[in-house]
């Protein structure tokens, strides 16, 4: 059953007990404040009319509001577009509430949840908010579907939930409105209230499982090491090679970066998927734990050029310049320029059967005994036999730790303890950045 699109009807599913105190009341957009899976949160519901400049007016004052008392804001996105009898009021509306947005991004957890028709303005809102949660019921488009078909530019789907995931808008898509209202609470329980609340914690759990190494899979690697389904996966449609979830590891709330598997690249859209996730972590100090195991980034020049460099440059400048708590977990492969990207951690915890090395022990040891392997009388076996040899040897766990590339090795069930242990010496961390306005990170 589909939510009702009044406003009173959607804050009431929202609000713990449907109570809430109504700011806003009347008109297109409708304010409240209340109480959210026992989290103080302020909510903004478009009603499905259009959105005039004092309706504008009033996101603008509920943003400013949820800054100055340390409160998360979720906004519930329905409407036909801007009122056009206002004239050019609809664009100072609409570029205040983008200011507004923008100011106070990295402040208070901002929600964006679509259940109508979000799109221009509002799709530019939506999409700049920390975490955006689509309704199968809505659409959410810069360029309306009908004018890009007209155009001759007509792609399936275009505007759905389902092609917000893919496009990597919408970290969450969901059957029914209802259910968005539901997995928003969910969210701002696990979210910190601001940038200075500590995160949240939780009654802690047993996991669901333990680290598979032979069977590898990024889900059952991250859930080995999460409490039991306390997991909520984000950008699931988007960047297949990895996964990002916030969890709760013996209580805390954490963000996990789970690579794929040994065998599977990182694309562009993977690299910022994971930049992403970890820029929303350290912007509210959520400690960040990264499951290492991958064959690197893409190896090609057409990746390269539609972006790859550059977004594997910000994967690892993001990383580098978090400054919130970094755990590194290198589960399998950590080879070449993925170690220097996601393992910049300030605890890093080697699994005992992993590899970490400058090069892929294959490539290497042709380097290194190319006379050896020439000499030889069947190269494929030879190459096949020096290289596992080079990788017990040279770039195991117990390697890494005495290289100063790990701070500990351990075996594949002892990781959830590991982990737990290192986020509780970590649980103090201060760090402090160098004075500037920002960096200047590829974006």
């Amino acid at each position: 059953m589909a939510i009702a699109t009044t406003g009173k009807d959607v804050l009431a599913k929202f609000f713990d007990e449907g109570a809430y105190s109504a700011l806003y009341a009347d008109g297109a957009v409708t304010a409240a404040f209340g109480s959210a899976n026992g989290t103080p949160v302020y909510a903004v519901c478009q009603t499905g009319a259009a959105v005039a400049e004092k309706d504008t007016e009033k996101v603008v004052k509920v943003l400013d509001m949820a800054a100055k008392t340390g409160n998360p804001v979720v906004t519930f996105y329905n409407s036909v577009g801007a009122k056009l009898e206002e004239g050019l009021a609809a664009l100072s509306g609409s570029a205040a509430v983008a200011a507004a947005v923008a100011k106070v991004s990295g402040v208070v957890p901002q929600i964006a949840v679509v259940t109508g028709v979000c799109g221009a303005g509002s799709a530019l809102a939506a999409a700049a908010a920390d975490v955006c949660i689509v309704s199968k019921e809505g659409e959410l488009f810069l360029t309306a579907p009908f004018t890009s078909a007209a155009a001759g530019d007509k792609l399936e789907g275009a505007g759905s939930a389902e092609f917000a995931a893919k496009a990597g808008v919408a970290a969450i898509v969901v059957d029914s409105a209802e259910e968005a209202a539901a997995k928003a609470a969910e969210l701002v329980g696990l979210l910190p209230a601001n940038n200075l609340a500590g995160p949240a914690v939780f009654e802690p759990s047993a996991p669901a499982g333990t680290l598979n190494l032979a069977k590898y899979c990024p889900v059952e690697a991250a859930a080995s090491i999460a409490d039991a389904n306390s997991a909520v996966e984000l950008y699931a449609g988007y960047g297949k090679t990895v996964y990002t979830a916030l969890a709760t590891v013996a209580g805390n709330v954490v963000g996990i970066v789970a690579t794929k598997g040994a065998e599977d690249v990182l694309c562009r859209n993977c690299v910022s998927k994971a930049a992403r996730f970890v820029r929303l972590c350290d912007a509210f100090s959520i400690p960040v734990v990264t499951l290492v195991n991958t064959d690197g980034f893409v190896k090609s020049a057409s990746d390269d050029m539609a972006g790859g460099l550059r977004e594997a440059a910000r994967l690892a400048g993001t990383y580098a310049d978090a400054t919130t708590a970094k755990v590194a977990v290198i589960t399998g492969k950590a080879v070449g320029v993925a170690y220097t990207a996601l393992a910049n951690a300030d605890l890093t915890i080697a699994v005992e059967g992993c590899t970490v090395a400058p090069l892929d022990p294959k490539a290497a040891v042709t380097v290194l005994y190319k006379d050896e392997l020439e000499n030889g009388t069947n190269i494929a076996a030879d190459t096949a036999k020096l290289a596992a040899r080079y990788a017990a040897d040279v770039c195991s766990a117990a390697a890494a730790v005495e290289a100063g590339l790990a701070d500990m090795a351990v075996p594949a069930a002892g990781v959830r303890a590991a982990v737990v242990s290192a986020l509780d010496m970590l649980s103090t961390k201060r760090t402090q950045r160098l004075p500037k306005k920002h960096g200047n990170m590829t974006l």
